[in-house]
């Protein structure tokens, strides 16, 4: 005999991801286990310091807020409409709940046995994926060892150092706000806020507050005829006006503005009414300083339908990694976060693109970021490098198919370019029809780089073994690495041409340990921390993690940590090429956001004297490993 209900169940179900990653059979069997709960308005699901449940939850109706607790008062973190999942930390993690769940209206849940449900999460890679970036991006930081299973919410990030909670750090607020006299007259009050393009004007007497007008003020004060638009402003304005000390955090600001049911506040010296005015904060401040956080940024990413919003989350992702460098949080940990949404932005342009063609995908594919945005090190905007991978097919269908996949990635590179990753110069891109080929042709690509290597082929192709892919069919890249792998086992030849080309770049100081700078040039006189400190590194890790049959590790900070593990012998040396690469990268990255550029060349005039004595040890590890290269693949001769 049928269940209906578990048929009904099912049926919601499988419209929400990760559900609609399994067989409806399976769903159905799923939903035999499921228990429907219902929440009151107000009522908690689970609070902070709870003990786990044994289920998940989805919710069917309703709405259920998360949200941390502060001085004994809440602060909402993120709220969990139809379809989305709440509860998922006893998956990953054995400590209690860090969030409390309680419903901001009449609420109806489906709670999942997770005992239930563990076996299609370690038996559907989707499944494990979905779930995996979900609690990242609403309860943890995957990427802290040290802090595993720790807090990020929507608008949470560890600062490792400190351990502080970037939530309750102090909020942007705008200095030197637009002030009125009390019998100043609505009418041209109100016409400097239109001038101004502001929502609020603080009403002042010998700089002290005494109170506000919103547009909320004329809105309902004004427009609706209660009061002429001749009459003063006291007459309209809300008073007292709510003041606050400068240095409020963001967790304070939400709680004060809920309390009073208020979009501003008024910043003074000592935080009353009695007191100079210094700024006012809005509703508009507060969302800006939640919008430059993990999980936010990979929701907006999901919901993008235009290049437009992508390129707004871009850019609010620079403003992330500037507040991370400011408060010292480590380059590599800021890489990690950076380096997913960036997957998450190019995601998302794949599937805009595919929705804009007149049909689906002909056959599986994959899509890889390759270079630098495979190995997740571009923290600054540069240009785009990437390919595309399709399945062989008939010889018949080859060009049509070939066709559209060029289409296809000519609209998404279209749609990066936009966002801001300019294309690449030399066009190594997926809509160059010499970068998007079926799996047999990739293939054979790669045989001939690696069996038949000349200098300028290695030379121009070799980020083409740094790669991640970013959409598709992994077994397709699955494939390629297999092959490369095969095909380079034992090369001495191609290891030789590979080593030649990681030496090409010795250590850049002079003999009396002078920078070597650029002799020529737009960029005469500069440091090219690029070609010089930081490509070595990139390319002797490339080496050494393909000559020792390392796979699945693209990243350069990554790759040396691993070699450190495989080589107890020498890991004091990859450690140390490990620290010089986060440490190059940082300068970099700070260049780059300083002076609104790829960060590539270094003013050395502008490094204080410390900052280039840091600079200068970390080439030390470049020679080293450059040494220790020479040495085992025998390049004397090469070199």
């Amino acid at each position: 005999m049928k269940n209906s209900i578990a048929e009904r169940i099912a049926d919601f179900l499988k419209n929400f991801p990760p559900f609609n990653s399994l067989t409806y059979l399976e769903l159905v069997k799923i939903a035999n286990e499921v228990q429907v709960v219902h929440v009151d308005k107000n009522n908690v699901l689970f609070k902070v310091g709870d003990k786990t449940h044994s289920f998940f939850y989805i919710v069917k109706e309703g709405a259920i807020g998360l949200s941390v607790t502060s001085d004994a008062e809440e602060a909402l973190i993120d709220k969990c409409d139809e379809g989305d999942i709440l509860g998922l930390r006893p998956f990953f993690a054995k400590d209690n709940y860090l969030m409390t769940a309680k419903a901001r209206e009449e609420s109806l849940l489906y709670a999942i046995p997770i005992e239930v449900f563990k076996p299609y999460v370690s038996q559907n890679q989707e499944v494990l994926s979905f779930l995996l970036e979900s609690f990242a991006s609403n309860t943890r930081n995957p990427y802290d060892k040290e802090n595993k299973g720790k807090l990020i919410s929507e608008n949470v990030i560890y600062d490792e150092q400190s351990s502080e909670i970037q939530y309750f750090q102090p909020i942007s607020y705008t200095k030197k706000p637009i002030t009125a006299n009390r019998k100043d007259i609505v009418k041209f009050v109100a016409q400097t806020m239109t001038q101004s393009k502001i929502g609020s004007v603080i009403i002042e007497e010998n700089q002290f507050p005494l109170g506000i007008v919103t547009d909320k003020d004329l809105r309902s004060k004004i427009a609706t005829g209660l009061f002429p638009i001749d009459v003063s402003v006291d007459q309209i304005m809300s008073a007292p006006v709510i003041t606050v000390q400068e240095n409020i955090s963001i967790a304070e600001t939400q709680m004060m503005m809920l309390k009073h049911n208020i979009g501003h506040l008024c910043v003074t010296v000592d935080g009353t009414n009695k007191s100079k005015i210094m700024g006012i904060i809005s509703e508009h401040d507060v969302v800006v300083a939640q919008a430059n956080n993990p999980g936010v940024l990979l929701k907006q990413t999901k919901r993008a339908t235009r290049s437009k919003e992508l390129k707004a989350v871009r850019d609010k992702l620079t403003d992330l990694i500037q507040n991370s460098l400011d408060k010292n949080i480590p380059i590599q940990h800021i890489s990690n976060i950076v380096g997913e949404i960036n997957i998450a932005i190019t995601k998302r342009a794949v599937e805009l693109a595919i929705e804009k063609m007149d049909e689906q995908p002909p056959t599986r594919f994959a899509w890889l970021n390759i270079g630098s945005q495979g190995r997740k090190e571009q923290l600054l905007i540069t240009d785009q490098d990437n390919a595309l991978v399709f399945e062989d097919v008939e010889d018949e269908r080859y060009d049509e198919v070939k066709k559209y996949f060029l289409e296809m990635a000519e609209k998404v590179t279209k749609t990066l370019n936009k966002i801001g990753y300019e294309y690449c110069p030399a066009e190594m891109m997926a809509s160059n029809s010499m970068w998007c080929k079926s799996l047999t042709d990739w293939n054979k690509q790669y045989n001939s780089w690696i069996n038949t290597p000349g200098e300028k082929g290695i030379l121009m192709c070799s980020i083409f073994f740094d790669y991640d892919c970013i959409y598709g069919d992994e077994k397709l890249v699955d494939s390629i690495t297999d092959n490369i792998f095969n095909q380079v086992a034992n090369n001495q030849l191609f290891f030789a041409y590979l080593g030649t080309d990681a030496l090409k770049n010795p250590p850049p100081l002079g003999f009396f340990r002078q920078f070597l700078v650029e002799n020529d040039g737009e960029h005469k006189d500069t440091f090219d921390i690029k070609s010089r400190a930081l490509m070595p590194l990139v390319d002797a890790a490339r080496l050494l993690t393909l000559s020792l049959n390392v796979k699945g590790i693209n990243n350069t900070y990554h790759r040396f940590k691993k070699l450190a593990e495989l080589e107890p012998q020498n890991a004091e040396l990859f450690e140390n090429c490990a620290d010089a690469f986060s440490l190059l990268s940082k300068f970099r990255t700070e260049e780059g956001l300083l002076n609104n550029s790829n960060g590539r060349y270094l003013n050395l005039n502008e490094l204080s004297k410390s900052d280039k004595v840091k600079l200068k040890n970390a080439f030390q590890p470049i020679h080293d490993i450059q040494d220790a290269i020479k040495n085992r693949f025998q390049l004397t001769y090469f070199t």
